[in-house]
């Protein structure tokens, strides 16, 4: 039997190990030489020091009190602190400002240091710090803000050294330290993939340093600072990291996109304009309409309609272009009319209203011969997950960095599909040769519960997924999963929310369900239209709720 990693009091410690390990042999040339220091003298301190370090790096914060700390694997904490006080990784005389002093201090605690310039004792502790930092500007140390405290303040002064740690390990900053626990719980299991010497999401040591830059800049975004430096700065970032490359444009399509909320039009204009992140063009035509510069719109919508950047693009653009045209004196253009879907009229009597208008749907279709399930997304993706998990969790270079990873980095890059066209080919081969049901349902029991970016675990069952195999053509899989890689971002979302099969006619059919005022998405429409295309059976059922009887 195995031994379960958190048996052992040091297991937290044994993760970090374990990150240094793997950063040492994968990521030695991009490490400077103070983080290469860092890792030397860690591995020299006595273990209690170690897990004193190392318990602080994963707790939020950098200020601790001593009084605050107690762990029995550690023991004695000032006698751990004092090697890592010696090295300067801990500061006992840091200054606070008065922000941070609330952090540390309790309600009555506060009150007795600052007791006297408080107006209002009984008050909220949030309502003093308002005060109190205007009284007190400048930052001092706990001993100085609390001289009656009797207690010790550790404050890490190494959280950057260890921040870039972990965004070479994990390849993000969302990413921390609890993955390692939540792996060792059972909670996420990630699929095991060969790391090659190019399986780095940050190449060398600018990229390192550009990717803290950006991070930097994304949180001075959110935090309100002033636009147009955040912009100037982060537009004159160019990596030959390709990855690198996508993060920049995103994250100037997220401030493109704030520009519009709050009509500083201009700006969004100049961010879309250089901005090569999908749906940057589409957006701009968009800005310039609502600036009235409707003939440039107009020429850029015609240009964009030659070669959509994707499905969603050439749907925004059919609405966009003739409207455009009418504007500018153009004769009335025809609507094409869209395709008819079977409709679904049902009146129903709200039996539980906590419950969706899809359940309640579900509930009245329902038969023994003609089960309905409530899938929207998950069926569809799952199958496609199960029946590709090959092609999918590929060790290609740039795809994979780090252990916990659900699924590749370029998962929604323009370039994923091509980059593994023969595998996808060799996985999609099945379905004209009817091995895919067996592969499938091997899959589902081998990789039960791994995770991915596809494969829907809490959705699926046994008697769903025979249910599926049994009555959904092989043809129509393969017309949705070739859909699915044209376009996964788009795609993967917008599918109809039930579907109901008929296992003795080997027949099913999908309903998209609207209740009273909602109408059809974007995505949906566009699968509806592709299932029509297809021959697929698919409705849209339209639900009032029936008047109760007195």
């Amino acid at each position: 039997m195995t031994a379960n990693p958190l048996d052992d009091p040091f297991y937290y410690l044994n993760n970090f190990r374990q990150v240094l390990e793997w950063l040492e042999l994968r990521y030695a040339d991009v490490m400077s030489e103070s983080e290469h220091g860092f890792i030397r003298d860690f591995k020299a301190l006595p273990q209690a020091s170690q897990g004193l370090l190392v318990r602080m790096v994963m707790r939020k914060g950098v200020h601790f009190r001593a009084g605050k700390l107690s762990y029995a694997e550690i023991g004695d904490i000032a006698h751990a602190a004092q090697p890592l006080l010696d090295r300067g990784w801990l500061d006992e005389h840091a200054p606070l400002a008065m922000v941070e002093l609330f952090d540390v201090l309790l309600k009555a605690e506060i009150l007795q240091a600052f007791g006297a310039s408080i107006e209002q004792p009984k008050g909220r502790k949030d309502d003093w710090l308002i005060a109190l930092a205007e009284q007190f500007a400048d930052p001092r140390t706990l001993r100085d803000w609390a001289p009656a405290l009797h207690d010790r303040l550790f404050s890490l002064t190494i959280m950057n050294l260890c921040d870039r740690l972990r965004l070479m390990f994990f390849g993000n900053l969302y990413q921390d330290w609890s993955e390692f626990v939540l792996a060792d719980l059972g909670i996420f299991t990630y699929e095991k993939v060969e790391f090659c010497a190019d399986s780095r999401g940050l190449r060398s040591r600018a990229d390192v340093d550009a990717c803290l830059f950006l991070h930097d800049c994304q949180l001075r975004f959110e935090a309100g600072e002033p636009l147009e430096p955040i912009v100037e700065q982060v537009s004159a970032l160019h990596f030959d990291n390709p990855w690198l490359q996508r993060r920049r444009g995103k994250v100037l399509f997220q401030i493109a996109q704030y520009c519009e909320r709050i009509s500083e039009f201009a700006l969004a204009l100049s961010i879309y304009r250089d901005c090569a992140y999908p749906g940057a063009r589409l957006r701009m035509i968009r800005v310039l309409e609502r600036c009235g510069e409707y003939t440039v719109a107009l020429e850029l919508g015609t240009l964009a309609s030659q070669a959509p950047e994707s499905a969603a693009e050439q749907q925004g653009l059919q609405r966009i272009v003739p409207r455009l045209q009418r504007k500018l004196g153009g004769p009335p253009l025809k609507r094409v009319k869209a395709r008819e879907v079977e409709r679904l009229d049902l009146h129903l009597p709200r039996v539980d209203p906590a419950l969706s208008v899809e359940f309640h749907v579900q509930a009245h279709l329902h038969q023994d011969a003609g089960p309905v399930h409530y899938v929207e997304n998950s069926l569809i993706n799952s199958l496609f997950g199960l029946l590709c998990w090959p092609a999918i969790f590929a060790p290609l270079p740039g795809a994979f960095f780090n252990p916990f990873q659900r699924g590749p980095v370029d998962l929604l890059n323009e370039d994923f599909q091509e980059r593994r066209a023969e595998l996808f080919q060799t996985c999609l081969a099945e379905l004209d040769d009817g091995r895919y049901a067996e592969t499938i349902r091997a899959r589902f029991l081998a990789k039960w519960g791994v995770q991915s970016p596809f494969v829907f675990w809490g959705a699926l069952n046994e008697q769903l997924l025979e249910q599926a195999l049994v009555c959904l053509p092989a043809q129509h899989l393969k017309h949705w999963f070739n859909r699915l890689l044209l376009d996964i971002k788009a795609n993967r979302a917008g599918m109809p929310d039930l579907i109901q099969f008929w296992p003795q006619d080997k027949t099913y059919r999908m309903i998209e369900v609207k209740g009273p005022g909602d109408r059809l998405q974007d995505n949906q429409m566009r699968w509806l239209e592709f299932c029509h295309e297809h021959q697929m059976p698919v409705a849209v059922c339209y639900v009032q709720w029936a008047e109760h009887e007195a």
